[in-house]
């Protein structure tokens, strides 16, 4: 059974506050006297339960009852993750490339400058 919420895509704009982002929609629209296309944006505060999103995300909103004060949407997907916001840890960088190059760094001969 489909429902008649609105659903709105946008990009995460911040997500420094415990679960809720802000997601800046786009929209093109006419100017009423000269006819020229603009770009207008608004900017919706959302509701992340699971602080997935990061900075740079693509996502899809959908409206909801009132969660807070400015909450009044939900974020239902993420359809396209940034991967420049996105931080990897130590434990997942390979450890090997380090040990390599302390070994090619300790078999090279290291010569002693003296001061003549």
């Amino acid at each position: 059974m489909a429902n008649n919420r609105r659903r709105l895509t946008g990009t995460v704009v911040s997500n420094k506050m415990d679960k809720t982002v802000v997601v800046s929609v786009d929209r093109l629209t006419q100017h009423p006297l000269y006819g020229k296309v603009i770009k207008q944006a608004s900017r919706f505060m959302a509701h992340d339960a699971e602080n997935e999103c990061e900075m740079g995300d693509t996502v899809v909103i959908v409206e909801s009852r009132p969660i807070s004060k400015h909450k009044r949407w939900v974020v239902q997907e993420i359809v396209r993750e940034d991967l420049s916001a996105r931080q990897t840890e130590v434990s997942d960088l390979d450890v090997d490339v380090a040990e390599e190059q302390d070994e090619t760094q300790a078999s090279e001969p290291t010569e002693e400058l003296s001061n003549p």
